[in-house]
C-alpha cells in the first residue's frame, strides 16, 4: 500500500535527515549517506543500517552500532576456554554468518587477524553488494606479528586489505599492549593514515597506564578507540572516566556477556517491565552508557533481536542497578586475564615478563 511504501522511505530518509539537521546547528557534522534501496530491504534492515554515527575526535563517524565476526565459522586455537561457545552445534560458514548480517542491516564489521576468518567475511562483503562507502571495516593486529615488529605489522595490514578486499581500513587497532612492542607497531602505522590506507587508528585492551606509555612516545596520530570488555557485570568507571576525558570513544566486546548472565534475576525483572529481553537490556545499557556495542549471534533471528536496542530507554535508576552489578571478583578476574593475554601467542607466552602489574583495574 501508499502508506507502507511512505513508512519504508521514512525509515531510510529520517534518520539522514536527524544527522544533517544537528551538523546544520553545529552538533556534529554531516556524516555519509546511507544510500540503500527501500525495495530491496526491510524496514528493520533499513532503519538499522541508517543507524546515526559517532563523531570521533579525528573527525570521522563511527556506527554506534555493529556486528562482532569473532568465532564466526571458526575459533582460534588460543582462544580463551571461559569465553568459547560450547552449544555442540556446529557454526555455520562465516561467509554466510556475515552475510547474514549484512542483509540484516549491520554495516560496521569488526575484524581482526587472530579471528582468522577475514577471506571470509570478505567474500560476504563482496556477495552483499554493498557499497564501500557505506561500510564500516575494522581490523586489529594479533600479538605475534606485534612481536614480529613494525614491518611483519604492515605486511599483515596488507594482507587483511586484500582479505577484506577493500583499498583501506575505517580503523585498524593494535589488539592487545605487547610489552616492549606496541608502541612501535603503533607507530609504525601512523604514516598510513596519512597515506589512506587507514581512516583512524585504535587500540584494543588497553590499561590506562598501557594508553600513558604509548601517548608519552610521542604520536603524530591519536587513538580513537579503545576496545574493552564492557557490560553491566565489568564496569570499570575509572577506566571509562579516563579514556572518556581524553577523547579516546570505548567500543564494548562481550557486551551481551556470550549468553551467560540472560537468566540473572535483576536483568529478567527489568526486561520484563520494558517487554523486552535481556540481551536486549544488556544492549540498551552499553548504548546508553554512549558506547560503541558489537553484538555477534550465528543466527539471524538473534542478530535481529540484539539490534532493537534503540527504541526504549532504561530509567535512571535501572542504569544505577546495573551498573552495580560489577563485582570484586569480576575485577580481579579481569586482571588476571590481562596479565595473561598481553604476551599470549607470542615467544613469552604463559609469562609475567614485561607485563604491568600495576594498573588501573576498575
Amino acid at each position: 500500500s501508499d502508506e507502507m511504501k511512505m513508512s519504508r522511505a521514512a525509515a531510510v530518509l529520517l534518520p539522514t535527515l536527524r544527522l544533517v539537521f544537528s551538523a546544520f546547528i553545529g552538533r556534529a557534522p554531516v556524516a555519509r549517506r546511507h544510500l540503500f534501496s527501500a525495495s530491496t530491504m526491510s524496514d528493520e534492515a533499513a532503519e538499522l543500517a541508517s543507524r546515526p554515527l559517532i563523531t570521533l575526535s579525528d573527525g570521522t563517524c563511527h556506527p554506534s552500532i555493529g556486528f562482532g565476526t569473532y568465532k564466526c565459522g571458526s575459533i582460534p586455537a588460543s582462544a580463551s576456554a571461559s569465553t568459547s561457545s560450547n552449544t555442540g552445534e556446529a557454526s555455520p560458514p562465516a561467509r554466510d554468518i556475515v552475510s547474514e548480517a549484512l542483509a540484516c542491516g549491520y554495516r560496521f564489521l569488526d575484524c581482526a587477524q587472530f579471528y582468522a576468518n577475514e577471506a571470509e567475511v570478505g567474500a560476504a562483503v563482496a556477495d552483499s553488494g554493498v557499497a564501500r562507502s557505506e561500510l564500516y571495516l575494522a581490523s586489529k593486529v594479533w600479538t605475534s606479528t606485534i612481536e614480529s615488529g613494525p614491518e611483519a605489522v604492515l605486511a599483515q595490514l596488507d594482507r587483511t586489505l586484500t582479505d577484506l578486499g577493500t583499498e583501506y581500513l575505517d580503523l585498524y587497532c593494535i589488539h592487545w599492549p605487547v610489552p616492549g612492542k606496541h608502541v612501535a607497531a603503533y607507530k609504525a602505522l601512523e604514516p598510513l593514515v596519512a597515506a589512506g590506507k587507514i581512516r583512524s587508528l585504535g587500540l584494543s585492551n588497553y590499561s590506562v597506564e598501557d594508553y600513558q606509555e604509548l601517548v608519552a612516545s610521542g604520536l603524530s596520530v591519536s587513538p580513537q578507540i579503545n576496545q574493552i570488555e564492557l557490560n553491566p557485570f565489568l564496569y570499570r568507571k575509572n577506566t571509562v572516566d579516563f579514556f572518556r576525558a581524553e577523547g579516546v570513544l570505548l567500543q564494548s566486546y562481550r557486551a551481551l556477556r556470550d549468553g551467560k548472565q540472560f537468566g540473572h534475576p535483576l536483568l529478567v525483572s527489568i526486561a520484563a517491565s520494558h517487554g523486552v529481553s535481556t540481551a536486549q537490556i544488556l544492549g540498551r545499557w552499553c548504548v546508553q552508557k554512549g558506547f560503541i556495542y558489537i553484538p555477534k549471534s550465528v543466527k539471524k533471528e538473534r542478530m535481529e533481536e540484539n539490534a532493537r536496542v534503540f527504541h526504549f530507554a532504561l530509567k535512571e535508576e535501572e542504569m544505577k542497578s546495573l551498573d552495580d552489578l560489577t563485582t570484586p571478583e569480576a575485577i580481579e578476574n579481569f586482571k588476571g586475564l590481562y596479565r595473561k593475554c598481553v604476551n599470549r601467542d607470542t615467544s613469552k607466552d604463559g609469562t609475567l615478563d614485561g607485563v604491568k602489574m600495576d594498573i588501573t583495574n576498575d
